[in-house]
C-alpha cells in the first residue's frame, strides 16, 4: 500500500492518500458533522450522568452521584404512599370479623383485590395461577374441602398450614398401611377396588366385596361407613368424583399404601393478619367456600 493524496474527478472528492495495487484509491468521506455532533453530546451527557448518579460499582457499594439518586429508595417511597392510600381499607379488615367482611361491599372489594393478588405471589406455584390445583395440590373452586370450607376453616388452614410441624398445623395423618406392613399388596388392591367403587368408578366386583369388609375395618373409623369423609380428621370423601391424587387402580393403591401426607405451609408470620384475612376471603369467594 502506498501513500499519495490524489483529487478524484469522477466524485469530485479527495482520497485519503492510501492506494492499493497502484489503482484503488480510498476516497476521504468523513461522517456528517451533526453525526459527529450527536456524538460529542452524548459523550458529555454520560460524563455529566456519572457525576450526577450512582455509576460506579465497588465490591461493597457503589457510588451515590453528587444528587445522590436511588431507585430503591423511590420504589419505598412508592410503596410507603400505597400503604398509606390503603390504610383505611386495610385498618377496616383488621377491626372486622371474617363472617362480616362480605358484608361490607369496600372491604369485600379491597379484600378481593388484595387476596388474588397474594394468592398469585405466594399460592399460584402450587394451586395454579386459578387455583384448579393439580395431582396433590387441592382444586380450590370445588366443594370438596378436606378441612372445611367456612371462613374460619379456610383461614386455620392458610395460618397454620398441614403436616409442617406446627403446632396449630393440621397434622391427622393417614395411616401407610403398605410401607408399615399393616396390609399385604393383594388386600391393599382389594380396598382399592372397593374404594373406587364408592366414587362410582368400574371396579373388580369380587376384589371390591373383599375390600369392603377390609375398608369397614381399618378406613371406616377416618372416612366414614359410606366412605364420605370426616373434615375434622381432614378424610377426604372417598365416594365423589374428585380425587387429589388420581383415580386409577394404581394411584388409589399408592395411597393406601403410602398414605401420601402432602404438607402445606404455613402463612402466619409470613403474611401478616390482614394479608392472611384477605386470602381467607380470597380463597373463600372461589365457589367452593361454605
Amino acid at each position: 500500500m502506498a501513500s499519495e493524496k490524489h483529487f478524484d474527478e469522477v466524485t469530485g472528492t479527495h482520497t485519503t492518500g492510501h492506494v492499493w495495487d497502484g489503482d484503488l484509491r480510498e476516497l476521504n468521506k468523513p461522517l456528517p458533522k451533526w453525526w459527529l455532533y450527536v456524538l460529542y453530546v452524548c459523550i458529555l451527557w454520560s460524563i455529566a450522568y456519572w457525576i450526577l448518579y450512582p455509576a460506579w460499582p465497588s465490591l461493597t457499594d457503589y457510588s451515590k452521584g453528587y444528587l445522590g439518586y436511588s431507585q430503591r429508595a423511590e420504589v419505598a417511597n412508592d410503596i410507603a404512599v400505597a400503604k398509606a392510600a390503603q390504610e383505611k381499607y386495610r385498618q377496616g379488615i383488621a377491626n372486622t370479623a371474617l363472617a362480616d367482611i362480605p358484608k361490607n361491599p369496600e372491604l369485600m372489594q379491597f379484600a378481593l383485590a388484595g387476596g388474588a393478588a397474594l394468592f398469585g405471589d405466594n399460592c399460584s406455584g402450587c394451586h395454579g395461577r386459578g387455583a384448579q390445583g393439580s395431582v396433590g395440590y387441592p382444586n380450590l373452586n370445588d366443594d370438596d374441602w378436606m378441612w372445611g370450607g367456612a371462613l374460619d376453616n379456610i383461614h386455620k388452614t392458610i395460618s397454620f398450614g398441614i403436616r409442617n410441624g406446627n403446632e396449630q398445623a393440621h397434622s391427622t395423618a393417614m395411616p401407610r398401611f403398605g410401607l408399615d406392613g399393616a396390609l399385604e399388596p393383594a388386600v391393599i388392591n382389594d380396598v382399592a377396588s372397593y374404594v373406587r367403587s364408592t366414587g362410582g368408578l368400574e371396579a373388580d366386583k369380587d376384589a371390591a366385596t373383599r375390600g369392603a369388609a377390609v375398608f369397614a375395618e381399618q378406613c371406616s373409623v377416618c372416612h366414614g361407613e359410606d366412605g364420605k369423609g370426616n373434615q375434622e380428621l381432614g378424610a377426604p370423601n372417598l365416594a365423589d368424583s374428585i380425587w387429589l391424587y388420581g383415580n386409577s387402580q394404581k394411584d388409589v393403591v399408592t395411597s393406601i399404601t403410602t398414605g401420601r401426607g402432602g404438607i402445606m405451609p404455613a402463612w402466619d408470620g409470613r403474611l401478616d393478619p390482614v394479608s392472611v384475612k384477605m386470602l381467607t376471603v380470597y380463597v373463600h369467594s372461589l365457589g367452593g367456600g361454605k
